[in-house]
């Protein structure tokens, strides 16, 4: 004997109750929030190994003993839009705290379904009544529908699992409507700056581009692919400046056309008598470019507050749709005359 003294046992974490029980630690969860979706025989094993091994989480005994922990979860993606993502949480912790409920926020790194499932599995595990995903679902694993079909669920970008409600515009609307300005103007041609493959808004603008060209008779260019920042919008200006046809584009978000504006500015491209621009989004800054950006809007801070209204009545999975609207402003004109 050397006299030290001996550390404290660790306490047990959920995992090591649902070891113990030979269950999910989705499951684990589930049966602290008292889910109707665990078999008797199951609930049974895991109250045990949560006795056997003294298992104590604080918000989980919340939950049991008042039903709600009064707590909504939201995920976010880390390198999303700044202005969209903080709109979003504002939007989110406004309408959450005016019923009384605290926000606990899950940002992921990158779109990845390991990353995803690790986020919604942490809000799982805290016990949030409802959750708010902000990023796309590129692809819905069994455990991504297990913990959204236990706990209501609303996505933002169209995206969703079997048991979530979708929140949002029509996204192929937002894009024949930008599109159908530029044909309406007289442009005989319309590019496109579009978002990341992977983020089915980028996907569905990009579809309501090539529609309305398509129903104009006009056969669509190939599409330009960006990332969202104003970096990838300026790289792919680049490119529009030496294409001496292009009279308009459409770009997918707003900070890509502040960089595709730029780039053809420093193309010796002016915006709108050279080339006319219009974007989604509507952010603040939209409104301040120069020239002042034409675009669809999208309000992400009454999303952020609706998706939250969604939740409170628990509604049933399905999709609610907003009629997108067309901010007119300086950056767009008829062509000049050939």
């Amino acid at each position: 004997m050397t006299g030290a003294t001996e550390r404290p046992a660790r306490q047990p974490s959920m995992t090591d109750v649902a070891r113990t029980a030979g269950v999910s630690a989705q499951t684990v969860s589930r049966t602290l929030r008292d889910s109707p979706n665990v078999n008797p025989e199951t609930r049974k094993r895991v109250l045990a190994a949560v006795e056997q091994l003294g298992y104590r989480f604080n918000n989980a005994a919340r939950v049991l003993s008042s039903g709600r922990s009064h707590t909504i979860g939201l995920v976010l993606l880390q390198s999303g839009g700044y202005y969209s993502r903080s709109a979003v949480t504002a939007g989110v912790e406004a309408a959450a705290g005016e019923e009384g409920y605290a926000v606990s926020i899950a940002t992921i790194a990158r779109l990845d379904t390991g990353l995803m499932e690790r986020s919604l599995s942490k809000l799982a595990d805290q016990g949030v009544d409802g959750i708010v995903i902000a990023v796309p679902l590129i692809s819905v694993t069994q455990k991504m529908e297990d913990i959204t079909r236990d706990i209501p669920t609303v996505t933002l970008d169209g995206s969703r699992t079997a048991s979530a409600r979708v929140l949002g515009i029509d996204q192929k609307e937002a894009g024949r409507i930008a599109t159908r300005h530029l044909l309406d103007l007289g442009h005989r041609q319309v590019w496109h700056v579009s978002g990341p493959d992977e983020w089915i808004e980028a996907r569905q603008r990009r579809q309501g581009w090539q529609e309305c060209l398509a129903a104009a008779g006009v056969e669509a260019p190939p599409p330009l692919e960006g990332d969202w920042s104003p970096d990838s919008g300026y790289r792919q200006g680049q490119v529009l400046a030496m294409i001496p046809d292009v009279t308009a584009v459409f770009a997918a978000s707003d900070e890509m056309a502040f960089g595709v504006i730029r780039a053809l500015r420093e193309g010796g491209r002016s915006v709108p008598a050279d080339v006319s621009i219009v974007s989604v989004d509507d952010i603040e800054l939209a409104a301040y470019c120069a020239p002042p950006l034409t675009t669809v809007r999208q309000d992400f801070y009454r999303s952020g507050a609706a998706a939250v209204a969604l939740l409170l009545r628990q509604a049933d999975a399905g999709e609610t749709l907003v009629t997108a609207s067309l901010s007119v402003r300086a950056s767009t004109a008829p062509p000049r005359s050939r």
